[in-house]
C-alpha cells in the first residue's frame, strides 16, 4: 500500500477484536444451530437470498446429503460442502476503509484500474463492499465477510443513513436545502436528502453535510446538479453509526466491538 502501509500497521495493533459474548457462528461455547443460509452468508457466499438460491440449486451438501432450504445445522459438527468444497471455519471480519479518490468499488475490473478492496490485505478472504462510492468520490467504505449484514446495510428498505461532506459550487440557499429534503425526480426515480446542514460558506462555494438513506448511483451529485450546484468534493463521513473520524485516505482499521454491536442494532 505504499505510503499508507506504516500508518495502517500502527493503528491496528490490538484493535477491533470480535465480541466473543455474541452468539457467533464461530464460537463453540455458544449455541451453534443456525439456519443453513445464515451460515453460508456469514461464510461469505453472498446475501441470505443468494445463499437460499445456492441451496435451492442443489449445490450444498450437509453430511453427504443434498441440503434443503430452511434446515438448521450445527456449524461445528456438520460437514458442509458447497460445490463439493468443504466449508472451513471463518472468523467474522468487519473493516472500515477510507477510500481515496481514483479507486473503484468493484470486485473485478477488466482494465486493471485501482480497486478499493486492494487497500486491505487479502488474508481476510472474500469481503463484501458495503456502501459503494464512485471513482471521483472518497470516504468511508465498510467491508465484511458477513453477507447477511452487508445486505441489510445496503438495501433501501432498511434505511441505514449515510452522511456526506460535500463542497459545491455557488451559494446554497435555504430554498435549495428545502427542495433537496422534499425530494426531486431523477431518471431512476424520486430521491431526497433526509437532512442537510450548511457547515460553511465561501465566496464561490458552500460546504454541506448531507444525509441520505437510499444510495442510488451517484445520488448526491445528481441531486445537487438537478438544482444547479456542481460538486467539487465529496467525502462520505459516516455509514449508520460508524464514523470516519481521523482516518486518512488509504487507511483501514478493524471495527471495535462497540461499533460491531451498533451495526447489528442499526
Amino acid at each position: 500500500m505504499g505510503r499508507s502501509a506504516g500508518r495502517v500497521g500502527s493503528r491496528n495493533r490490538g484493535a477491533g477484536k470480535f465480541d466473543l459474548s455474541r452468539k457467533s457462528l464461530f464460537d463453540k461455547s455458544q449455541q451453534s444451530d443456525h439456519r443453513l443460509q445464515k451460515v453460508l452468508a456469514v461464510a461469505g457466499f453472498g446475501s441470505r437470498r443468494q445463499c437460499e438460491l445456492i441451496i435451492e440449486q442443489g449445490r450444498v451438501d450437509v453430511d453427504g446429503v443434498v441440503a434443503k432450504l430452511g434446515m438448521n445445522v450445527d456449524r461445528f459438527s456438520c460437514e458442509i460442502r458447497v460445490d463439493g468444497e468443504r466449508l472451513q471455519g471463518v472468523k467474522p471480519v468487519y473493516i472500515a476503509l477510507f477510500k481515496p479518490k481514483g479507486y473503484l468499488c468493484t470486485d473485478n475490473d477488466l482494465r486493471g484500474r485501482a480497486r478499493a478492496i486492494d487497500l486491505v490485505p487479502d488474508n481476510f478472504g472474500r469481503l463484501f463492499l458495503v456502501g459503494r462510492l464512485d471513482m471521483d468520490s472518497e470516504g468511508l467504505i465498510l467491508l465484511t465477510n458477513d453477507g447477511a449484514l452487508a445486505e441489510r446495510l445496503t438495501h433501501p428498505r432498511y434505511g441505514v443513513p449515510k452522511i456526506y461532506r460535500v463542497q459545491v459550487a455557488g451559494d446554497v440557499s435555504r430554498e435549495t436545502v428545502n427542495k433537496l429534503c422534499e425530494g426531486v425526480h431523477l431518471a431512476d426515480g424520486f430521491a431526497r436528502a433526509t437532512d442537510i446542514v450548511i457547515k460553511k460558506k465561501h465566496k464561490q462555494s458552500t460546504i454541506l453535510d448531507m444525509t441520505l438513506s437510499e444510495g442510488k448511483n451517484r445520488e448526491v451529485r445528481r441531486l445537487l446538479a438537478k438544482l444547479g450546484h456542481k460538486v467539487h468534493l465529496l467525502i462520505r463521513i459516516a455509514v449508520g453509526p460508524i464514523k470516519i473520524g481521523n482516518m486518512l485516505p488509504g487507511e483501514w482499521r478493524h471495527l471495535t466491538t462497540q461499533e460491531i454491536n451498533k451495526l447489528h442494532k442499526s
